[in-house]
């Protein structure tokens, strides 16, 4: 699905991006949206409702930074929107509810809309986040990818850096299970819940495999199937389940390409085995019992 020809001339309209649980597939929709609806803006003004999302800095140094600058580009690493402005990056997380809205002006506030950014074209950008989980950071242009958040993630399973030797270095002495190991953004960022139980699924590993007994054709499979079914759900705009939807009526509709996650009893695809749910760590996690032994 190309987003930017089907969002071609909707410029005007009411944007709306909501994430449960956001995932890099989910973020990267919002991320190309935004880029079609906010891109050349300038900021006249920002209110802050809710200072717990700035991270390390005042509400009145939030402020001197952003205000009089224009957005130039919107980037993604892993789950973060990186929003690049003439001099300075506003890095944001959405953790999970956190929601993009464009709305007029003239529009009242509503409850949970933390933060406004208020356009000189008389039109604002919305950040809505019910949890108050979302964060917010300041970094000038030459510190975004060599500071916290972003110099703590590992690679994205598109990287040339993630190769079989990175992954047995960085499992060698853990014995977690494979899962946990996956959904941690400091060995490999953009994988979430949803996508490491199909990712797990296609390389036929349980997800409560010790992470240092993967053999080398484990971890090729699961650099392979990654990036298989992270491409897929980028070109479907993402997983829709509980409250996502991403802007303009775009829904994710990688919901329809599941084998295993939110498919409990259901029978698997392969072998018509019916799939189990577990908790790995707390995680709800699918899988089936006879592919995944």
């Amino acid at each position: 699905m190309d987003l930017k020809k089907l969002l071609k001339g909707m410029m005007n309209q009411k944007f709306i991006a909501t994430i449960k649980l956001p995932e890099l597939p989910e973020v990267e929709t919002v991320k190309e949206t935004l880029k079609n609806l906010i891109l050349n803006k300038k900021i006249r003004d920002i209110d802050v409702f809710y200072d717990g999302i700035i991270k390390d800095i005042s509400v009145k140094q939030f402020k001197e930074y952003l205000v009089d600058k224009t957005f130039k580009d919107i980037k993604r690493v892993g789950k973060y929107l990186i929003f690049i402005l003439d001099d300075i990056a506003l890095i944001s997380h959405l953790r999970m509810e956190g929601k993009y809205f464009i709305k007029s002006t003239l529009e009242d506030r509503v409850k949970h809309e933390h933060i406004i950014f208020y356009f000189t074209d008389g039109s604002t950008l919305r950040y809505h986040d019910t949890r108050k989980f979302g964060t917010m950071d300041i970094r000038s242009l030459s510190d975004i990818y060599t500071t916290a958040p972003i110099n703590k993630l590992g690679p994205e399973p598109f990287d040339d850096e993630l190769s079989i030797n990175y992954l047995k270095t960085k499992l060698k002495n853990k014995s977690i299970p494979i899962k946990s190991a996956l959904l941690d953004q400091t060995i490999i960022t953009g994988l979430g819940n949803i996508y490491v139980d199909e990712v797990l699924f296609r390389c036929k590993l349980n997800p409560i495999t010790k992470s240092n007994t993967l053999k080398n054709n484990d971890l090729s499979n699961i650099i392979k199937y990654s990036s298989i079914v992270l491409d897929k759900a980028i070109k479907l705009g993402g997983t829709t389940i509980r409250s996502y939807t991403s802007s303009l009526g775009v829904t994710g509709r990688f919901q329809n390409e599941l084998n295993v996650h939110t498919l409990e009893n259901e029978p698997c695809k392969i072998c018509q085995t019916p799939i189990i749910k577990t908790k790995v760590n707390g995680r709800g996690t699918y899988f089936c019992p006879k592919c995944q032994k």
